[in-house]
């Protein structure tokens, strides 16, 4: 197919390291690799830290790189982000997103979240039709209900407006069957919905990971429980905390460590007080962050227990490529759990008792064929089904076959 002119409209981008950015970034350069030509529409970096990224002042920013133009515009960041407020910044930005001036796109993408740059792409939907594909990363609508971000009747509002926008979508991306099939309860036709999984993006190790180990004074005779990745509500880390507390009281050689930022961090750091069992680490590098997750002994994925529906934490890709056991701490209903059951990576734990969580990374710990097992199974599951080679392939091909489909009509969105 003749080179697509496509815009993509989403708020997250690199140098984000974690959350939706990398896949967003990804599939933009996907794109721009197979001779599309690409504008890029984001907002400043800001995630996990909930602030705006060293080097970025809030303005508008435009490359080009990569064969990729790119637009960054300036949106406010709470502070203290909950429901309502991150629904503000979100409306921010697809306002801004709505209204800049780009080539007319032959295709337009939108990533949900954040839901209203859906609205935005909506939107930029011209006379004569152009084809608007969604990227959901996240379901809205079941966020609201298992965070408690909003009311009941905020969540039934969310739910209307996200079921009415994916409706007037001509495709729509969901990165897990799981997600799927919520899209489909939700009122999306299955007939418009393409299953593209996220990919393994991390880079590779660059350094010793007993070195590594050393330097952040982690001892050859204790068990390094690691957590990377955003400090957010959804993870419900009080729970980790609780089973470092454990571990301590127990007189177990088991550190659980918390590697990264978010909003959650500082009533995390408050809650564990002095407690010689538990670690917080400031975000790390390409290739050091990369190292850390080799160096632990077992990599550790916690969930609220009421998370079902709403995400598949995008730190499993990682966890399983850097081949270690993970234990994962997450409803059996919830799509972390179908990984977990896929890969063979390690073992799943009640959410919310942290005992549980303590006994298998105890037992895993004490085990080395089991540890060794898991591993594997992990490390292939990431091999064979999470390799970006997968992804790239499916998004272009996506695109291309959008750019030949008729817009959806305002009766069948309806």
């Amino acid at each position: 197919m003749t080179g697509l002119r496509v815009l993509v409209l989403g708020l997250n981008y690199a140098p984000e390291t974690t959350g939706i950015a990398p896949y967003t970034t990804g599939m933009v350069r996907f794109l721009a690799d197979a001779g599309h030509e690409v504008h890029a529409v984001t907002g400043l970096p800001h995630y996990p830290q909930w602030s705006l990224s060293e080097g970025y002042a809030p303005r508008t920013y435009r490359t080009v790189e990569d064969g990729v133009h790119h637009l960054r515009v300036p949106h406010p960041i709470p502070r203290t982000p909950s429901g309502r407020t991150r629904i503000l910044m979100e409306a921010a930005f697809a306002a801004r997103a709505a209204t800049v001036r780009v080539p007319r796109p032959d295709v337009v993408l939108a990533v949900s979240p954040a839901l209203l740059t859906v609205a935005a792409a909506l939107g930029r939907r011209l006379t004569g039709g152009t084809p608007v594909g969604v990227v959901v990363q996240d379901l809205y609508s079941r966020a609201a209900v298992e965070v408690s971000a909003l009311t009941g009747r905020e969540a039934a509002a969310t739910a209307a407006l996200e079921r009415r926008l994916l409706r007037a979508a001509d495709g729509v991306a969901a990165i897990h069957d799981r997600f799927r099939e919520s899209l489909v309860r939700l009122g999306v036709d299955d007939d418009r919905i393409t299953t593209i999984r996220n990919w393994t993006h991390v880079r590779s190790a660059t350094g010793d990971p007993l070195a590594l180990r050393r330097e952040l004074g982690w001892r050859d005779d204790e068990v390094i429980a690691l957590h990377a990745g955003n400090m957010g509500a959804k993870q419900g880390l009080e729970s980790v905390v609780e089973a470092a507390r454990t571990a301590q009281a127990r007189g177990l050689p088991v550190r659980f460590v918390f590697l990264g930022d978010g909003h959650q961090r500082r009533s995390l750091e408050t809650l564990a007080g002095d407690l010689r069992t538990l670690q917080f680490l400031d975000p790390l590098p390409d290739g050091v962050f990369e190292t850390a997750l080799r160096a632990a002994d077992v990599l550790v994925l916690n969930e609220r227990p009421e998370i079902a529906e709403m995400c598949v934490p995008s730190k499993l890709t990682s966890y399983f490529a850097a081949g270690r056991p993970v234990v994962a701490a997450t409803s059996p209903l919830s799509a972390s759990a179908a990984e977990m059951t896929a890969s063979g990576g390690g073992l799943r734990v009640a959410p919310a008792d942290p005992a549980a969580l303590l006994d298998a990374v105890v037992r895993i710990a004490g085990d080395d064929a089991l540890g060794r097992a898991l591993a594997a199974c992990g490390r292939a599951f990431a091999r064979d089904v999470l390799d970006s080679s997968a992804a790239r392939d499916a998004y272009v091909r996506w695109v291309e076959q959008l750019a030949g489909r008729r817009p959806v009509s305002r009766a069948e969105a309806a």
